[in-house]
């Protein structure tokens, strides 16, 4: 079903007790095994199978498929990733379970900025960028926030933003980077 990605906001985060036993096992050493090696290939599945409503964290935690076209294979993938909001933007951490390399992902979205993002049934055209300047601040921030919520929270050594816009705001948003790559296709 086409239509924007459902907007969630990391400052008003809903906190249930289910949440934070969910939360607290994706933390541990064992949680973040299960949700790269198992979840990430669950994910795709079970989200569409049910429109969005169950993921591997029993829907706790909000998750975007990302289908971006691969910078080397050209083949598309699909990326089940943790999201939040701003404005009517897209915000992903380009954060690989706080190892210290950035996810396959964030260089497949360098490569090819134009994607398609699944949440909770819905479709939409986006296209990324990294954020930069006073965005880039307040997302960190909100960031560093919805990661101090969470006890022990694993931390990636450098916080990079990527921001998807809706494609047919594109050309507004993008600006002078936006240009380039445009130029450069």
């Amino acid at each position: 079903m086409p239509g924007t990605i459902p907007a969630v906001d990391p400052e008003k985060a809903q906190d249930s007790e289910l949440k934070r036993r969910v939360t607290a096992f994706a933390l541990t050493k064992a949680g973040t095994w299960f949700s790269s090696q198992v979840g990430a290939r669950i994910d795709p599945w079970l989200l569409r199978a049910t429109r969005g409503r169950v993921d591997h964290t029993l829907g706790q935690i909000p998750v975007v498929l990302v289908t971006v076209r691969g910078a080397r294979s050209g083949l598309e993938r699909t990326v089940p990733l943790l999201y939040f909001s701003d404005g009517e933007d897209v915000i992903l951490i380009a954060s690989s379970y706080g190892r210290a390399k950035f996810p396959a992902w964030y260089y497949n979205l360098k490569a090819n900025p134009d994607v398609t993002l699944e949440a909770r049934g819905r479709s939409s055209a986006y296209v990324a960028h990294e954020a930069e300047g006073q965005r880039l601040q307040r997302v960190r921030t909100a960031h560093e926030r919805h990661q101090a919520h969470s006890r022990d929270a694993p931390h990636s050594r450098l916080v990079v933003a990527v921001v998807l816009a809706a494609r047919c705001r594109r050309a507004g948003l993008l600006g002078e980077r936006g240009d380039r790559q445009r130029a450069a296709r």
